[in-house]
């Protein structure tokens, strides 16, 4: 057997590159790709990632040479050290509704991935600092999630969730209220005491 396999450095791609097959460029590429799989934006999955990068530019959280770690055990870190949970909700779905979606969040404790030894924590717990609790809050047409004003943000300390496994709308507003996308940076820092 050979040494342990170590953690791949993730390079971000820029959607020129070509897949290949037979030692040859294919006639279609990442940005194809990405197209593809997640021009759904409105979609529980792409709609979450989408929230953490609208959080992470309303924070001025640097994206332009990262990549996102989706086994890290938060989703986002300021520059000065923040660690920041986001939680994505939405009345509207992509698919066929009767009415709007009630709104809830998951907030489990959860166990974190350590990446360099490919292991889990053995216990539960939340580890950010504060939770930002996105919410695209358009009821009717046009629906779109590029449009920040169809946005509601919450930012709530963590231990203010107690032991909760998720939050309904209702309970959250009893503990903080919504911001705007360009008030979001200062609803962080206000929540957590920290600049």
């Amino acid at each position: 057997m050979t040494d342990a396999l170590k953690k791949l450095k993730v390079v971000k791609k820029d959607g020129s590159e070509r897949f290949r097959a037979r030692g040859s460029d294919l006639d279609f590429n990442l940005l194809d790709y990405w197209r593809w799989s997640a021009s759904d934006l409105v979609g529980n999955t792409a709609r979450g990632i989408l929230a953490e990068y609208i959080v992470a530019q309303a924070l001025a959280i640097p994206t332009d040479e990262q990549v996102r770690d989706e086994w890290a055990p938060f989703d986002l870190e300021t520059p000065n050290g923040i660690k920041i949970e986001v939680k994505s909700a939405a009345y509207i779905q992509s698919w066929e509704q009767e009415r709007v979606s009630r709104i809830s969040f998951g907030t489990p404790k959860t166990l974190a991935w350590d990446p360099e030894s490919g292991t889990l924590s053995s216990e539960p717990k939340r580890h950010a600092d504060v939770y930002v609790f996105a919410l695209f809050a358009q009821q009717e047409m046009p629906i779109d999630p590029l449009d920040f004003d169809q946005w509601k943000f919450y930012a709530l300390a963590t231990q203010k969730l107690d032991d909760r496994k998720s939050i309904s709308l209702s309970a959250l507003k009893k503990l903080t209220c919504s911001v705007t996308y360009h008030k979001l940076a200062d609803a962080v820092r206000e929540v957590t005491g920290r600049d």
